[in-house]
């Protein structure tokens, strides 16, 4: 015979019905704030709560309607289907109205989005679409039009220990120490789900008194937002970028770390040939190759060794000097292509032209002047060096080559 087990989460029932008691979210909750005005003047718009996974979407959107005590029903644009919409359509119709939760809003196909637009449009459907990526780049533009857009802030560690503290309404023989809560707190990143979840496996493998010890027996890793198809990994390659960028060394190492810890290497070393281009560019040129040679040596040694050549690449980048003049001087040129700035290719540099003069031809420099730019914008100037020593050792040469009386 099976055992039926009670399975409804921790999280769960810890889940506030009011949004005075949800957790953080200090700009959006309180006196004079947006959502507990809503709820005050008992109003209620289609709107959009986006933030990263853990900080309490889903639990502002059903305390919101709890306490406006309006008919709703929560689907997810996952897993449920355009039957499932249709259902709740219909019930719309049969009400007058309803409040729709959409989890993942941000993956609702091209046929559910169609139906949905129209009873939004008709206000049949109150939506409140829940998501932890960009609204501004994942949703369709149509439906976010028509919703007011917020976003969640992450939880504070003193937000994570206090919600830890409502642990014990729940079990009464929970206790646990202040270094584990503060252990707890720190390595949930922000995430109330992962802290509860955590919890709730502990008491039941270790009992109600567990500590600090007991947690890292079987957890050793923090529970940093790296989801690689959302915006946290996103920003954490940003972040890297900016780092090098800004040559902050021990940044640049950090958010190395992070994303090697988030196991997508692809695009570790997409960003960093990029960085070497764009940002150190002219300055250092031979880094591009350095990036390249790093890259191919951790692809032979995999993991745990290429740590090794990508930090040793990553801390030279940092401390490289920079210049982005390649990277403003094509994109310039692009400007003026798709803005219709271009012109006709002058006839002595077309092809068997008789009136070309072959710049090999002219010692000792083997430069002649002579326009190769359209008429129109013969004047345009897309490089501008950038002070370092090797674009001021660059361009002196070509000062002294294009001053040599014999080329002119």
């Amino acid at each position: 015979m099976l055992t039926v087990i009670n399975m409804e989460l921790l999280q769960n029932k810890l889940r506030p019905n009011k949004l005075n008691d949800v957790l953080g979210q200090n700009h959006l909750i309180g006196k004079d704030k947006i959502l507990s005005n809503l709820v005050k003047n008992k109003k209620i718009f289609n709107m959009i709560l986006y933030g990263k996974s853990g900080i309490g979407k889903t639990t502002i959107a059903l305390a919101l309607v709890n306490e406006l005590g309006l008919r709703y029903r929560s689907l997810n644009a996952t897993i449920n289907n355009k039957k499932d919409f249709e259902i709740v359509f219909e019930e719309a119709k049969m009400y007058g109205s309803i409040i729709l939760i959409v989890d993942e809003i941000h993956r609702m196909n091209k046929d559910k989005q169609d139906l949905l637009l129209s009873y939004l449009e008709s206000g049949l459907i109150i939506l409140i679409g829940l998501t932890s990526t960009n609204p501004y780049y994942t949703i369709n533009p149509a439906i976010r039009s028509r919703c007011q857009i917020l976003e969640l802030k992450e939880l504070s560690e003193k937000d994570i220990i206090k919600g830890i503290k409502k642990v014990k309404t729940i079990l009464s023989d929970f206790n646990i120490d202040n270094e584990t809560t503060e252990y707890i707190a720190n390595i949930s990143s922000g995430d109330i789900r992962y802290t509860y979840n955590l919890i709730e496996f502990c008491y039941y493998s270790f009992g109600p008194n567990f500590d600090i010890n007991k947690i890292k027996e079987m957890n050793t890793k923090s529970n940093f937002f790296h989801d690689k198809n959302s915006d946290g990994h996103y920003d954490v390659l940003s972040a890297f970028q900016k780092s090098i960028r800004g040559s902050d060394v021990n940044a640049a190492v950090h958010y190395l770390a992070r994303l090697i810890e988030g196991g997508d290497l692809e695009s570790i070393y997409r960003r960093m040939l990029v960085i070497a281009y764009e940002d150190i560019g002219l300055a250092n040129p031979m880094m591009g190759t350095k990036v390249l040679s790093a890259v191919n040596a951790a692809e032979r040694l995999g993991l745990p060794e290429l740590i090794i050549p990508l930090s040793n690449v990553v801390i030279e980048m940092a401390l490289s000097p920079k210049s982005n003049s390649a990277y403003i001087a094509i994109n310039e040129a692009l400007n003026d292509i798709r803005s219709g700035n271009t012109g006709n290719v002058p006839n002595h540099i077309k092809t068997n032209s008789a009136t070309y003069l072959y710049p090999h031809d002219y010692p000792p420099y083997y430069y002649v002047k002579q326009e190769y730019l359209p008429d129109n914008i013969k004047n345009r100037v897309y490089y501008i060096r950038k002070n370092n020593k090797y674009e001021y050792e660059m361009n002196e040469f070509d000062k002294k080559r294009k001053e040599n009386k014999q080329a002119n």
